[in-house]
């Protein structure tokens, strides 16, 4: 939000980013909720009425507390956001052990990632936002690249899998929530002769995978293979 209120005993504390700066300005009445309160009322905001449900004045409100006073603790909407970020990211919390392959590994790690965005179905808005990451987002990518340690690619194409994974998975915990709102039923493919052939098939066994599984584990390999050494002429 620009053009909030700036305390002038923090200096230049609302040019830094919000995990560089003290949890409150230096003046005024001591706070009577804690930034932890604080993000987890927004939290609370954006999993009832989602993300353009957060405001300053509406998470103070939901405090008991004037708009004014959040901006002891932060600068700025923007600042909430990447806490409550960060707060939710470390959900994810204990990453996978040892255990399994490390294609097994990352797959859990997505798995408990869907879970948290159909937790928290605006994260992946949150996400798009440009931002500093926070101690949370930074041990997860931390966690990430530890499991891909014994895959022999470079880091540009291991970061490249954790972009498109997150992606992958946005895409599905989207696709949860839209469930339901494309049917055929009752509709006239007479026009329509490969949809119609497809319908007129008997039904075939799902694969044995769910489809989840399959596009990371397809889209792991197809990112992560080493590319074969050049033919010589």
């Amino acid at each position: 939000m620009s053009g909030a209120p700036r305390n002038p005993a923090d200096g230049d504390s609302a040019g830094r980013s919000i995990w560089t700066r003290p949890q409150r300005g230096a003046r005024g009445p001591a706070p009577t909720h804690s930034r932890d309160e604080i993000v987890a009322a927004a939290v609370a905001l954006a999993d009832a009425d989602g993300l353009g449900a957060v405001s300053m004045r509406a998470v103070a409100g939901a405090l008991g507390m004037a708009a004014g006073s959040l901006y002891r603790h932060l600068s700025s909407r923007d600042d909430l956001l990447d806490l409550m970020v960060d707060r939710c990211v470390g959900e994810l919390l204990p990453y996978p052990a040892d255990d399994g392959s490390w294609q097994d590994r990352f797959v859990l790690l997505a798995r408990r990632q869907l879970a948290l965005y159909r937790r928290h179905p605006w994260l992946p808005d949150a996400l798009t936002r440009p931002t500093v990451p926070g101690p949370n987002t930074l041990a997860y990518f931390d966690a990430c690249l530890g499991l891909l340690r014994p895959v022999r690619t470079g880091v540009a194409a291991k970061f490249e899998a954790i972009a498109m994974v997150t992606g992958v998975v946005s895409l599905f915990a989207r696709s949860a929530a839209a469930a339901g709102t494309v049917t055929f039923d009752h509709v006239d493919l007479a026009a329509y002769p490969h949809l119609a052939a497809a319908f007129a098939e008997p039904p075939s066994a799902p694969p044995a995978e769910d489809l989840f599984e399959r596009t990371l584990r397809s889209l792991l390999t197809g990112l992560l293979t080493p590319d074969p050494p050049a033919r010589r002429r």
